[in-house]
């Protein structure tokens, strides 16, 4: 069976290198071009799924938006089926057609629940106490498609999005290779989803990750937890703009934003209860604990987030 992959980052790359491990004959992997990166954007570095198909000798196509010209290279791998885990563009139907199979999404839950382009930090950020891997057949709709496997797990109480990501990625090639192998023996029939049931997973913006200090502590250390390490849940310190981690909720109480203690923790005053978070990043530093941050910074309670 030759297999076109699509992807792009790190969460792609289990599914990648579990297709090579299991001898599947993958005749080219497409993945976004190139970004600039750094202060002068004078520098671009791969993707990690390019790096990953570069180190295995694989032929790798970085089309702008896969449209166009873009079809006629890709019947040019003569593929069988498509495989795409977070590609981050919504394939046409011209291109789902091209695999003689079709096209096979590995998408981060258990359809039809979180629907999108975010479905993992979504998942904590509802307080879900369990999502997992679904293998989806593409079609024109939005994760729409009839679902070939599943594969749930548990969300840890102080689970981060970046951790979840990981696991979530290796259950997610896990369950590609199982679905591959009930595909090629015929033991398996696509179930269509009961749309009925659909929640959903937009992509997250800057606005959804600014801390609002209104709401209740539990609420918040979602929050940190769901945008950590990225894009990183933030609020304003005076001029400052300061990015926090390591969110729970403590049980104090204050005026929402005021800084209650500062010790091994920063604990901030919320609409209901407190959150106390254990590191920090302010506006072009790294990231850092609080204990240093608040020795540099020279913060004391009773200062105020914004």
């Amino acid at each position: 069976m030759r297999i076109v992959f699509f992807g792009t980052p790190g969460f792609a790359v289990p599914s990648l290198r579990a297709l090579l491990e299991e001898g599947f004959d993958v005749a080219a992997v497409v993945t976004q071009p190139d970004r600039p990166h750094g202060r002068s954007r004078s520098q671009t570095i791969p993707s990690p799924v390019k790096l990953a198909a570069l180190e295995e000798d694989l032929p790798v196509l970085q089309p702008e938006r896969p449209v166009g010209p873009f079809a006629a290279e890709l019947q040019t791998c003569q593929p069988d089926l498509g495989v795409v885990v977070a590609y981050g563009h919504i394939l046409k139907p011209e291109i789902l057609a091209i695999p003689r199979r079709g096209m096979l999404n590995v998408h981060a839950s258990v359809l039809p629940r979180l629907r999108g382009a975010a479905p993992i930090p979504w998942a904590i950020l509802n307080g879900e106490e369990s999502t997992g891997v679904s293998i989806m057949q593409m079609e024109a709709g939005l994760d729409s498609g009839p679902v070939l496997h599943q594969i749930e797990t548990e969300v840890a109480a102080d689970e981060t999005g970046g951790e979840l990501a990981v696991r979530l990625a290796e259950l997610g090639a896990e369950a590609l290779i199982e679905a591959l192998t009930l595909l090629q023996g015929d033991a398996v029939r696509p179930q269509p989803q009961d749309h009925t049931r659909a929640t959903w997973a937009p992509k997250i913006d800057r606005t959804l990750a600014r801390i609002d200090w209104s709401r209740d502590g539990a609420g918040l250390a979602r929050l940190v937890r769901a945008f950590d390490p990225e894009p990183g849940a933030w609020a304003q310190l005076g001029s400052q703009e300061v990015k926090l981690f390591g969110g729970r909720t403590v049980n104090e109480s204050g005026t929402p934003g005021t800084v209650l203690a500062v010790a091994d923790a920063l604990v901030v005053a919320a609409g209901i209860g407190a959150l106390s978070v254990t590191e920090v990043q302010p506006a072009g530093r790294r990231r850092m604990g609080v204990p240093e941050w608040s020795r540099r910074r020279g913060i004391r309670p009773g200062a105020r987030f914004a």
